[in-house]
């Protein structure tokens, strides 16, 4: 059976993968002429590469780990040594650090808090003691039924200061939704946290060796084309076409550069866009259905993502580190934490900025000056100097709708994968599964699509031999 799949980021290229190992042959069309929607990647005029994020892999995401060792890039990831870097602003220049010892869990991670004297006071941490337990004991659907508050509100019911919000959790929040923690809802934090400390490694960090298209979504392509499936870039959805009776009649393709527009034909279809361009693509009959309008309630976020390159080495850190900067969310120098990137002589840094509502609009050189100015915070010995380090070039990526925006109340208008069209199904990190908004939630949502897809056909003719899914499943909140 062909399978038509609009999108080919982690969600797309992951469900086509699923597909073929069952039999289905899947046609991947991308709009972009770049494999990765939100984790995609450019060459400038010099070779150098910059991203659309600054993407880390956890010891936490078992789908995305289980989909690199099946294609046999598992040693693809540059792992960290299990620490987590602060800044401090109130001494610039200088580090926090909680690192975690080689126990069993959760006694590594309360080993780290215990051990870290800078940011938690004593009374702080049995304050934050206090309110994780909880989230540890009570589980996942405990964790589910926290998203009618903000993660601020939470900490709030817990008795946890304002001081330990603004020491960890802005930072924290920042990098997993890029909004604050009086905006997140708490279901966000806590199913991150509850992870981290209930998985050894679980907040053990990786970076991979090279940028996301060619190290990580170009294996999947050749393993996709090389089991008769097609990844097709620079073919853009222009229209879902439909049947008399509302199902799939086949996806219209923009045709570029003054080619023809062309129908797609399949036998099943899939959008594994971001929500923001599916709801754009509804065809107006499926507008009337509860399943489509609940899309309303999902929107994504604007994020920035910078990439200076320097005169001279800034850090010798190889780690993310958390800038507790009002703008700055989290940033690495990709020359020391990236073998592709490596440069023994000058750094590279990228940094995320967020929250990004207020800046998605400026130009690239205010965005710019404002991430300097930060950056003579967190390097002074390099920029208060008679002599700072010296920019070489740069590049900023703005995303207008990035991960959908995981304020409070959202989890209730998250769809299924499977649809209520019969030839039509959904994918990408704002469906419903248990990873929310990251690369492991889109590699979790493909792998979920291309179940639904098995088990809606083998349900349709179960006396025949219809192949059904049988790698390793999806690792959800049943079986975390």
């Amino acid at each position: 059976m062909r399978v038509a799949i609009a999108g080919a980021g982690l969600a797309g290229l992951s469900c086509a993968k699923y597909l073929t190992d069952v039999g289905y042959t899947p046609i991947v069309l991308e709009s972009r002429d770049v494999l990765g929607g939100l984790v995609a990647a450019w060459q400038d005029a010099d070779g150098d590469w910059y991203e659309t994020g600054l993407h880390v892999f956890f010891g936490a995401y078992p789908n995305m780990l289980q989909l690199l060792k099946e294609l046999g890039i598992e040693d693809r990831l540059q792992w960290k040594k299990h620490t987590m870097i602060f800044n401090q602003p109130e001494k610039p220049g200088t580090y926090s650090r909680f690192d975690f010892p080689n126990l069993p869990a959760p006694f590594n991670g309360i080993a780290a808090i215990l051990r870290n004297n800078d940011m938690l006071t004593w009374g702080e941490k049995i304050q934050l003691a206090k309110g994780l337990v909880p989230a540890m004991l009570r589980g996942q659907k405990y964790v589910e039924q926290t998203d009618k508050y903000t993660f601020s509100e939470w900490l709030k019911l817990q008795g946890v200061s304002e001081d330990v919000q603004q020491d960890i959790f802005i930072a924290a929040s920042k990098s997993l939704n890029f909004i604050n923690p009086d905006e997140i809802s708490a279901t966000v934090l806590l199913t991150a946290l509850s992870r981290f400390l209930q998985q050894k490694d679980g907040s053990k960090m990786a970076f991979l060796d090279g940028s996301p298209p060619e190290r990580l979504c170009q294996p999947m392509v050749d393993y996709i084309t090389k089991r008769g499936g097609e990844v097709r870039l620079n073919a853009p959805l222009k229209e879902i076409l439909l049947n008399p009776d509302g199902t799939v009649k086949g996806f219209a393709i923009r045709g570029l550069n003054g080619a023809a527009d062309y129908v797609e034909t399949a036998d099943l279809y899939v959008s594994a866009t971001s929500v923001d361009v599916l709801k754009k693509l509804l065809p107006t009959p499926w507008k009337q259905l509860e399943y489509f309008q609940q899309l309303n309630g999902l929107e994504g976020v604007p994020v920035i993502n910078i990439q200076l390159w320097f005169d001279r080495k800034l850090t010798d850190i190889d780690q993310l580190l958390f800038s507790r900067s009002p703008l700055l969310s989290v940033y690495a120098d990709m020359s020391n934490t990236c073998r592709e990137y490596a440069d023994p002589d000058r750094s590279m840094l990228e940094l995320v900025l967020a929250p990004a509502q207020d800046w998605i609009h400026k130009s690239d050189e205010e965005i710019l000056q404002v991430t300097l100015t930060e950056l003579e915070k967190l390097f002074p010995q390099h920029f208060g100097s008679d002599n700072p380090a010296g920019l070489r070039k740069y590049h900023v990526v703005k995303t207008p709708r990035s991960v959908y925006t995981a304020t409070p109340g959202r989890q209730q208008y998250r769809p299924s994968q499977a649809s209520p069209i019969s030839n039509f199904y959904l994918s990408g990190s704002y469906t419903m599964q248990p990873y929310l908004g990251s690369m492991e939630g889109a590699v979790l949502s493909g792998k979920l699509t291309a179940q639904a897809i098995a088990r809606a056909a083998s349900e349709v003719n179960s006396q025949t031999s219809t192949p059904t899914l049988n790698t390793q499943p999806a690792t959800n909140a049943a079986t975390a």
